[in-house]
């Protein structure tokens, strides 16, 4: 297991890849219909976004904590 101190990381990490995972899946269905190769257009727009994805989930993160924190009353 890994350690509870590296949870924002591991977080950001998986919200990248299943985000990235359907976003460039719908997209590529999008821009080039279903096609033949349409598996391998998707994994490659797939790792494209993931590489984008993740290390901009870890530097958004912070500000859409302070956004929910902002619009959510307190309990």
């Amino acid at each position: 297991m890994i350690a509870h101190k590296y949870q924002s990381i591991v977080f950001a990490f998986f919200m990248a890849l299943f985000m990235s995972c359907l976003m460039s899946l719908v997209i590529s269905l999008f821009n080039v219909g279903l096609v033949d190769n349409i598996i391998q257009i998707w994994l490659r727009a797939w790792l494209f976004a993931f590489v984008v994805a993740f290390p901009a989930v870890m530097l958004v993160a912070p500000l859409v904590r302070r956004l929910v924190a902002w619009v959510v009353k307190p309990q």
